[in-house]
């Protein structure tokens, strides 16, 4: 019995199928998308030139046919049956068993290459150890856990950006959390933005994270219906992601994009199908733009490097110290395996903040609504980090099971987000408040009342057209004032007041600050309040026992008497 032909497909780009007389190639392979059709370029030869027919015929044994064809289009393998039985003198019934069964091997072979692809870009969770995992909840169940975390972060390689470091790293644990946060980093180029949120994104696995350089429009609805489920997606640059920016924000806000495409059946009818991409997904990104599209950074927390001398020098001294060799990388990597390993244990629970009432943010923020969901969701995702310090409770109806937010962790939710919530109150953006700052600095320094734009520019060295935009912001504002000269000459400018910036700071911090001492007396009071009805209540059980004490101390005595006055009269 003649053995049936098989596809040879070790070389992907060029696969063969041969008879006994004629070869088939696929040229360039077969494409993984679009199940619907199958289409590919086809070159037939024939292979075998002993056969007497071809022997007579070497202009037929020379010649090859190449054709792109879809073999699920009948017309088309009718079509090119007929055209390879003429061309190359065979029957029609050989060519078109062969092309038959090259079909039916083709879709074999495409389904195992998707299955494969499948398992090659699935992300596994590593599994722990049992030492892993007793090392990771020890670190989770100390005290100080935010401070531990940071000087973790610090020892992992991340320079100085301490609040913005922890702030961003508890951002990407929120996560694994029904509503995750996001977070924006804004910088001038060169300032380390990438930096950060890579050192950051190392200590989170893996398998929840995703990392791009760019995206196109259509890039979010290419990816597994789940792919993006509770992942962290970290986008270099954001300015190269503008097309993909509406995508972006529907999936953070609605968990889920849908869009409608149209496809051929097999019967080459046209119809539309839907494809869905779930979320929730966290996003992390960085731009240099001093502004971003609003409707994405209302979306984000926005956090700003730090750019100054001292920042500069921390970061030169690790240059220098990874040049010279002088670094214990192994303490990073275990650092850093630690935080991961962290990361894995925390599991999915329920939040409910009891003090949720009674948080209010400061009136000076813009835009309340939505800062207001972002700070009781910030102190939820640092409840959530701490799970394993808290107490598991469940609802007497619903048999929900959750944790309770602390005042621990309002606290230093507090002591994180006010530089965020500052800058929700700044009328200036973060760049022109740096140069306005600079600027009274400068002037005290100098002991002068007034400036010209020149000088400035000169002391300062900055860029005439950053420095053009910052003093129209600061006139716009009535944060300088022209005090003499004129446009010819150049004009004399003032400073409106020194002390606004102290004066927001101190607002935002005092209203934070007394609505906490509040809740902390509050409890204070309820728990002293608690120890003496509890004192009340155990004195009003024991009174009726001393009294039942008292009541037979005094028969004792009673019966002892008269026992005494019985023997006085007997005797007498």
């Amino acid at each position: 019995m003649q053995t049936k032909p098989q596809l040879n497909t070790q070389k992907h780009e060029h696969i063969t199928y041969n008879t006994e007389e004629i070869g088939f190639a696929i040229l360039g392979g077969i494409r993984l998308d679009g199940l619907d059709r199958m289409r590919v370029t086809l070159k037939i030869e024939v292979i075998n030139r002993k056969f007497e027919h071809y022997i007579n015929n070497p202009e037929i044994a020379n010649l090859a046919i190449r054709h792109n064809i879809d073999l699920y289009n009948d017309t088309q393998v009718e079509k090119l049956i007929r055209k390879t039985a003429d061309k190359l003198e065979v029957g029609t019934t050989s060519i078109a068993t062969s092309i038959a069964d090259i079909t039916n091997q083709l879709e074999a072979y495409r389904l195992l290459m998707l299955e494969s692809s499948k398992l090659e870009s699935l992300k596994v969770a590593k599994p722990l150890t049992e030492e892993e995992s007793r090392s990771a909840i020890e670190f989770l169940s100390q005290a100080n856990l935010m401070y531990r975390t940071s000087e973790a972060i610090e020892q992992s390689g991340v320079i100085g950006e301490k609040n913005n470091a922890l702030l961003m790293y508890t951002i990407f644990t929120s996560r694994k959390r029904e509503h995750p946060l996001h977070i924006v980093s804004l910088g001038n180029s060169g300032t380390g933005k990438t930096y950060l949120q890579e050192k950051v994104a190392e200590l989170i696995p893996d398998e929840d994270k995703e990392e791009i350089t760019s995206l196109s429009e259509n890039a979010f609805y290419y990816f597994g219906k789940t792919e993006l489920k509770n992942k962290l997606i970290l986008i270099e640059d954001l300015d190269g992601a503008l097309s993909s920016l509406f995508p972006l924000r529907e999936l953070q806000s609605k968990k889920r994009i849908t869009k409608r495409i149209s496809m051929k059946d097999n019967k080459g009818n046209t119809k539309t199908i839907s494809v869905t991409v779930e979320g929730p997904i966290c996003v992390a990104g960085c731009t240099t733009h001093e502004t971003i599209y609003e409707d994405n950074a209302n979306r984000s927390f926005l956090i700003y490097l730090d750019e100054s001398k001292e920042q500069d020098e921390l970061i030169m001294q690790r240059q220098r110290a990874q040049s010279a060799g002088t670094l214990n990388i192994q303490i990073e990597r275990d650092i850093k395996n630690l935080m991961q390993n962290c990361q894995r244990i925390l599991q999915p629970i329920s939040i409910r903040n009891p003090f949720a009432e009674h948080l209010k943010l400061p009136p000076e923020v813009f835009k309340p609504r939505r800062t207001n969901t972002h700070y009781l969701a910030f102190i939820e995702a640092i409840t959530f980090y701490h799970q394993y310090q808290r107490t598991q409770q469940a609802d007497e109806q619903s048999g929900e099971i959750y944790i309770e937010t602390s005042l621990q962790d309002i606290e230093e939710a507090n002591k994180l987000i006010k530089e965020i919530l500052l800058r929700k109150s700044d009328e200036l953006n973060t760049a022109c408040r740096r140069y306005f700052e600079y600027l009274k600095a400068y002037l005290k320094t100098e002991s002068k009342t007034a400036f010209t734009a020149k000088e400035v520019r000169n002391a300062l060295r900055t860029n005439h057209s950053n420095q053009k935009r910052y003093m129209l912001q600061l006139l716009e504002n009535n944060y300088i004032k022209k005090s003499t000269g004129d446009k010819a000459k150049g004009f004399n400018y003032e400073i409106v007041s020194y002390e606004e910036y102290e004066t927001l700071k101190n607002s935002i911090s005092t209203v934070l600050d007394d609505i906490l001492n509040k809740l902390k007396n509050d409890k204070k009071n309820l728990t002293e309040q608690k120890e003496v009805n509890s004192s009340q209540v155990v004195q009003s059980q024991n009174e009726p026992l001393k009294a039942n004490k008292r009541n037979a101390k005094k028969e004792q005595v009673q019966k002892f008497t008269e026992s005494n006055n019985s023997t006085e009269k007997n005797e007498a």
